[in-house]
């Protein structure tokens, strides 16, 4: 039997993020630049449910049988094999690899569980929906954050640029032109789980506080699907820089972060804002193509330690 390989793109967030977790809306797009990539080789003399992982990017080369149930490779593999109804599996070796950067704002995580679970279930011979791959994304991005927004594991698993209310289904955007999205990374860890919980209890401590700054996020990712849909994406910039606004009011944001969006900014950018997390991983510039190298090597002398440029192409 050949080898069966599943993969899944990382994401980013264009608007919304930690005002997503209080049901406010969220915009993010896949980003194929970088992927998770798992690579299934049956092993048809291995005794039942003897399942190797290999993941060179972690160092970890395991059985199965050797994880603990919460280890998220282990909770990928498993929980395919509970959506499936399955008593034991088969013997096989998995590999994962990805290109996506941990602990950046880009859906690593997710981006693996999903990779995985296409893998495996395509492997069993029952391919898991679109859907039950984002169920078994979001069960492990809860190892990960804690309270998750829901939106990695969506737009991953769907490949498709989403607008996303927490607790209601996902929408999925018609992109009306492209647009340039250049992508540096701080060199710092976002510690996503941590920058959430810490928020959680200032907001609890002061809702009042918190409330308008989160209405305030909201309308902005509302009126930037407007722009995707319909409009001129360099509209966009604005609205960019007025979301980093917030996120820093927020206290999500930091230095590092702050610096390389105003160096975007200062190298012709139509506008940027941390993704993610924040206080580390990731910030995103909106660009003229043509200035998108400037962009890009104006953010790698601020600091970034690696920059993406990507296209958000135009959908049907």
């Amino acid at each position: 039997m050949p080898a069966i390989a599943a993969w899944a793109p990382g994401k980013i967030i264009l608007f919304g993020e930690h005002a997503v977790v209080y049901h406010r809306p969220a915009i993010a797009v896949p980003v194929s630049d970088v992927q998770a990539r798992a690579v299934i080789l049956p092993n048809p003399l291995g005794q039942s449910g003897s399942v190797q992982i290999d993941a060179p990017d972690i160092g970890l080369n395991a059985l199965l049988s050797e994880l603990p149930p919460e280890n998220p490779l282990a909770t990928s593999i498993l929980a395919v094999q509970e959506q499936l109804g399955l008593s034991s599996l088969p013997a096989f070796k998995i590999r994962i690899t990805s290109t996506i950067p941990i602990a950046a704002g880009l859906g690593s995580g997710a981006a693996i569980s999903a990779a995985i679970a296409r893998a495996v279930s395509n492997f069993l011979g029952h391919p898991l929906s679109d859907s039950q791959v984002s169920d078994i994304a979001y069960r492990v991005d809860q190892y990960y954050h804690g309270t998750p927004s829901g939106i990695d594991n969506t737009v991953i698993a769907h490949n498709r640029p989403v607008y996303f209310v927490r607790g209601q289904p996902f929408q999925t955007l018609r992109v009306a032109q492209p647009f340039t999205l250049v992508i540096g990374n701080s060199g710092l860890p976002s510690p996503t789980g941590t920058v959430v919980g810490d928020l959680r209890a200032r907001y609890e401590a002061d809702p009042e506080s918190y409330e308008p700054v989160f209405n305030h996020i909201g309308a902005i990712a509302d009126q930037a699907r407007g722009v995707i849909e319909q409009g001129d994406p360099f509209d966009l910039g604005p609205l960019l820089t007025a979301n980093h606004a917030f996120l820093h009011q927020l206290g999500v944001s930091c230095p590092e972060l702050n610096r390389l969006v105003t160096a975007a900014l200062a190298a012709g950018a139509l506008g940027a804002k941390l993704s993610g997390g924040g206080r580390g991983g990731n910030m995103i510039a909106l660009a003229e193509p043509e200035l998108a190298e400037d962009v890009s090597a104006a953010l790698r002398e601020a600091g970034a330690v690696h920059t993406i440029t990507t296209v958000v192409q135009a959908t049907p």
